[in-house]
C-alpha cells in the first residue's frame, strides 16, 4: 500500500469557501475510483485549531501501485494541477494500517505528523514501534482509522489518522475532513505490512 500527498498553501486573506465548494461538486468523482483506499479531503484553515496557514492538502491511502499511478497521470490530478499549478506529491510505503471503534463514523478531523527517522535508529525496531503506534491510535475513542507509513528516501515516518470529532486525540497537524471517498476501504488490509 501507497500513502500520498500534496499540499496546496494559499493565501492568508483566501476564501477557503472555494475549497469547500470544489470538493462538494468533485469529492464525490473518486468515491469509485479503482486501487483507492481511501481519500481524505483535507483542509487547513489559518488561525483554526492552530493552523498557521490556508492548505487544501488531500491524503490517499492506495492499495495498488496501478490506482495510484492511473490517479497522477490521469484527468483528475491534471485539473488540480490546472487550477493550482503541480504540487509536490508525498508518498510513503504503508508499514501498518488499522481500523478504529469509529470506523463507520464519518470522519470530521485528521491528524498528520512527521518523525524524522536517525541514522543510528534500528529500522527493525523502528518499524515494530510504528506498527504498534498505528494500532495503540486506531484504539483511542473516536479513532475512524490509523496507519504509519515510510519514505525511505529521505527517511522521514509519517503518522495519519482520522477522527470521528473535532478535537482528536492526537498530536500533530490537525485538518478538517470536508469529504471521504472509500471505494475499496474494505479491501485495505490491517496490521503490519511486513
Amino acid at each position: 500500500m501507497h500513502a500520498l500527498q500534496y499540499e496546496i498553501t494559499l493565501p492568508a486573506d483566501y476564501d477557503m469557501g472555494v475549497i469547500r465548494h470544489r470538493v462538494a461538486s468533485k469529492g464525490h468523482l473518486l468515491d469509485r475510483f479503482p486501487g483507492l483506499g481511501f481519500k481524505a479531503y483535507l483542509m487547513r484553515e489559518r488561525g483554526r485549531t492552530g493552523s498557521p496557514v490556508n492548505q487544501y492538502a488531500p491524503f490517499y491511502l492506495w492499495n495498488t501501485a496501478e490506482g495510484m499511478n492511473s490517479f497522477l497521470w490521469g484527468p483528475g490530478f491534471q485539473g488540480l494541477v490546472d487550477d493550482f499549478g503541480r504540487p509536490t506529491v508525498q508518498n510513503w510505503t504503508v508499514l501498518a494500517y488499522e481500523e478504529g471503534g469509529a470506523v463507520t463514523s464519518a470522519p470530521r478531523s485528521a491528524v498528520r505528523r512527521r518523525q524524522r527517522i536517525p541514522e543510528a535508529t534500528r529500522l527493525p525496531e523502528l518499524a515494530r514501534e510504528l506498527a504498534e503506534e498505528a494500532r495503540t491510535t486506531a484504539r483511542r475513542a473516536g479513532a475512524v482509522s490509523a496507519l504509519t507509513a515510510i519514505d525511505p528516501r529521505t527517511w522521514e515516518a509519517v503518522h495519519f489518522s482520522l477522527w470521528d470529532r473535532e478535537t482528536p486525540d492526537a498530536v500533530g497537524d490537525v485538518f478538517q475532513v470536508l469529504h471521504l471517498s472509500t471505494p475499496e476501504r474494505e479491501k485495505l488490509p490491517h496490521g503490519r505490512h511486513w
